[in-house]
């Protein structure tokens, strides 16, 4: 087996075992995602999406994500999250409707960053990217039918098999910014 053929597999093996991926160049700062199924690592693109990742990095540092749930989750699609609503059970058919009221504004679409199983993009309620609010989704599979039309801003670093594991209802109990 040459050496190509042997890190590829060694990738794969990672991969599907929910191991650690090294931190992409360029990276920002991780978001982690404390679940009731798991702990979630999530790798930043400022440089892509610098407005988009300060977004979610203030809602983050404001506990705006605490105790929602995940109010989306297609098998083989994503999960999504980012309504407040979603912390009362009661009103669970609204839940996806709601974000902070105030959208980001721009739409931070590059072809650099696709969506890939494992990407994490901003979510908006129509063909309009600049109406994303703080609703994002977490792809399972490869999109590439919704590239050019979210803004990709992060990727799974390590939790994939989390991901894996998440079903509507599922409680986001903690998210921070590891430092």
């Amino acid at each position: 087996m040459n050496r190509l053929a042997a890190a590829l597999l060694v990738v794969v093996a990672c991969s599907l075992h929910g191991e650690a991926q090294q931190k992409s160049p360029g990276a920002g700062p991780i978001i982690v995602l404390e679940t009731a199924k798991g702990t979630i690592e999530i790798e930043t693109y400022p440089e892509e999406a610098p407005k988009t990742v300060a977004r979610v990095i203030a809602l983050v540092k404001k506990n705006f994500y605490n105790g929602q749930r995940f109010h989306r989750a297609e098998p083989n699609f994503l999960v999504q999250v980012g309504d407040p609503v979603s912390r009362d059970v009661s009103r669970d058919a609204s839940w996806g409707r709601q974000g902070t009221g105030t959208p980001i504004g721009v739409a931070e679409i590059t072809k650099k960053r696709r969506n890939l199983a494992g990407a994490v993009a901003m979510a908006h309620p129509g063909t309009d990217a600049t109406t994303a609010d703080s609703q994002f989704y977490i792809l399972r599979r490869a999109a590439p039918e919704l590239d050019g039309k979210y803004t990709v801003f992060g990727h799974v670093l390590t939790g994939a098999e989390v991901v894996a594991k998440l079903q509507r209802g599922d409680i986001l109990k903690r998210a921070f910014v590891k430092e």
